[in-house]
């Protein structure tokens, strides 16, 4: 038996030597160390020889079966790390259809953003942009906004340190323009602005455009052109348009402007809560209170001033039910657009 085992053990070394691929290695496996193989087998036949015997031939079975297992873990280690990958040239398919490369796109804030740009440029409105921190004067005390104005209360403004808060809107741009140009000007404002809010139409980070008129004999007349004109480019020219009487510390008199419903077409619906309008924008004339900080003399000029949701016109742009969406960067929503 001992003669056996070593033809054996000499038989599998040149076995071994020759295992190249998975398969011959599982048949070497199978041969040696399966049920039937070689070591089990060899195993079964010690019980018929004697003591000494025994000893001897279960020592060289044993010290067999770790040289071969040693041996097979090796040449499957050695396997494993020659394997071709996946989409290396052993196997790589010519019949696969390929793989198109996706196109992309604008974001749909940043396209509605940039046309209601386009529209106020062709206008004649020039583009301003600010800083995203403000200071509470800007932001609030030269908009005739004082600490003590129940105003800002309508505000949800996130606050830092040394008295400054993230903008809750891009007003505080026309201030510092004001302050360096003198009329007349024609600006608008389009940026981030920043209030405690989250829900289906509010989120903590939205993008506004506020605009900025300032000449002699501006007039309420002029505010309502220029509203319909940038409405009717946005909606379509069949659209329908209302002004109704609201309040902002910084116009007088003041106007929410509503659209027609663009879901019902006025018919009355869930998303305009059956009125038929839905409210698109704010604005105003231009508080005389406003110019007196940055010393424009308010018997010689008047302005109109008017500010806007970008991600709300964009829900009724394309149809969008929930402003989160804009934020999620689910791409099965932007490749829509």
């Amino acid at each position: 038996m001992i003669a056996d085992i070593e033809q054996k053990q000499a038989a599998f070394a040149a076995a071994a030597g020759q295992a190249a691929t998975p398969d011959q290695l599982k048949t070497l496996r199978a041969e040696y160390l399966g049920k039937k193989g070689f070591i089990p087998q060899a195993m079964k036949q010690l019980r018929e020889l004697s003591p000494d015997e025994k000893r001897a031939c279960g020592k060289l079975i044993n010290d067999f079966k770790t040289q071969v297992e040693s041996r097979l873990e090796e040449i499957a280690g050695a396997l494993q790390t020659t394997a071709p990958r996946p989409g290396s040239q052993s196997t790589f398919d010519p019949t696969l259809p390929g793989r198109k490369e996706s196109p992309g796109a604008l974001h749909p804030v940043t396209r509605t953003m940039d046309e209601i740009i386009s529209i106020f440029i062709s206008l004649g409105f020039n583009v301003e942009e600010g800083p995203e921190i403000e200071s509470d004067y800007y932001n609030f005390e030269a908009l005739n906004i004082p600490a003590d104005h129940p105003a800002r209360d309508m505000q949800d403004t996130f606050y830092i340190e040394d008295g400054r808060v993230l903008r809750t809107h891009t007003s505080p741009v026309q201030i510092r323009v004001m302050e360096k140009q003198k009329p007349p000007l024609r600006i608008i404002a389009p940026g981030r602005v920043y209030r405690s809010d989250s829900d289906l139409t509010h989120t903590p980070m939205f993008h506004q455009i506020e605009g900025l008129m300032v000449d002699k004999d501006v007039s309420f007349a002029h505010l309502k052109g220029i509203m319909d004109i940038f409405l009717h480019e946005v909606f379509g020219k069949k659209t329908k348009i209302r002004f109704r009487p609201s309040f902002f510390p910084f116009t007088c008199p003041s106007a929410e402007v509503d659209i027609q419903c663009v879901m019902c077409v006025g018919k009355g619906c869930r998303v305009c809560s059956q009125s038929g309008w839905l409210e698109i924008l704010g604005a105003g004339m231009v508080d005389p209170a406003v110019f007196q900080h940055v010393d424009y003399d308010p018997e010689e000029w008047t302005g109109l001033a008017f500010g806007l949701g970008i991600e709300r016109i964009a829900m009724l742009k394309y149809g969008v039910n929930d402003i989160r969406l804009f934020f999620e960067n689910d791409l099965r929503f932007l490749r829509q657009f």
